[in-house]
């Protein structure tokens, strides 16, 4: 490890003040080094509070691919990167240049970012969370998991153990906080048209975590949020992301049921007045229940319609 890297690990570890002196006998290297290190440190955005006698460690919200790492059990491998067009394109690259998975790419800033349909969201650096994870399911069409509804129930999850918040889902792939949409997850997959198999999966998603509610366009002030819209988390976005991840996979190889049942109990859709389009017609009808593959039921006058979420959106929710 480069001399930063061991001063950070020792500073974040020490219950009390370092000095540079003791830093320095304890690294072998000069104070004039310490002093070097503690100020690349700082200016990668980490918090050190300089007193008398030295120096302490204050919580720092930045993305660290080690710390990541160790808290998925070194099973995956993390790439973060200070900005990003797309994660979600950096994941299909890295299928292309033969990148070991699993592999989950994170971004500090995302500049083009994308959802469901191509459409755009507000993105806001060092405020937000931007990744993908590469997967390798190996598994035939008819046996593929429905990744986004898991997803949707673990990120839920995470975000409610970490911060004592009650998240809902709008089906399909949406996180809402206190009436706002604060996450949105996409999924694609790459197959094997010849064997009809699956060869990659990639799960995206974009995540508001402390960007201030006035920072949103106007036009996003009464949709969008973030967890948490003061600007001040009480929890770092390397500890959500590991969480999420960690139920992710929980959840992945679990039973089914145990997501379907989290999602279901999440939804803010069921028992709701809804509109959709489909072959450019506007139908009205009551949301009924979620199959178990992640479909949407809607009682239209008596009958039951089932929306597939690659072909319909709801338009609204009442």
């Amino acid at each position: 490890m480069s001399t930063k890297e061991i001063v950070l690990q020792r500073l974040k570890t020490a219950d009390h003040v370092l000095s540079g002196e003791t830093l320095a006998k304890e690294i072998g290297v000069s104070r004039t080094a310490i002093w070097k290190a503690i100020k690349e440190l700082e200016k990668k955005g980490y918090l050190i509070q300089h007193t008398a006698n030295g120096y302490r460690y204050q919580p720092s919200d930045i993305l660290e691919q080690k710390e990541i790492q160790q808290g998925l059990d070194n099973r995956v491998a993390v790439k973060v990167l200070a900005t990003s067009t797309s994660t979600m394109k950096d994941a299909q690259l890295s299928v292309l240049e033969g990148t070991p998975t699993p592999l989950l790419v994170i971004a500090d800033m995302q500049e083009a970012p994308r959802g469901r349909f191509n459409r755009p969201f507000f993105a806001k650096e060092k405020a937000g969370i931007y990744m993908s994870m590469l997967l390798e399911p190996k598994e035939r069409l008819a046996e593929l998991p429905q990744y986004t509804v898991l997803m949707a129930a673990a990120v839920a999850e995470a975000i409610d153990a970490l911060t004592q918040q009650d998240s809902q889902i709008k089906w399909v792939n949406d996180i809402y906080l206190n009436g706002r949409k604060i996450v949105g997850i996409l999924s694609e997959a790459m197959t094997d048209v010849e064997t009809n198999s699956l060869k990659y999966i990639i799960i995206g998603m974009g995540i508001n975590f402390s960007i201030p509610q006035n920072s949103f366009p106007t036009e996003l002030q009464d949709k969008a949020s973030s967890i948490f819209p003061d600007g001040q988390p009480t929890i770092t976005r390397n500890q959500l992301i590991i969480e999420i991840w960690q139920r992710f996979f929980k959840l992945l190889a679990a039973d089914p049921d145990e997501y379907l049942e989290t999602y279901r109990k999440k939804s803010f859709v069921l028992g709701k007045k809804v509109s959709f389009i489909r072959q450019k017609e506007t139908h009205y009808g009551t949301a009924i229940a979620i199959t178990n593959t992640g479909e949407l039921v809607v009682d239209v006058d008596g009958e039951q319609m089932t929306l597939s979420s690659g072909e319909i959106s709801l338009s609204s929710i009442q």
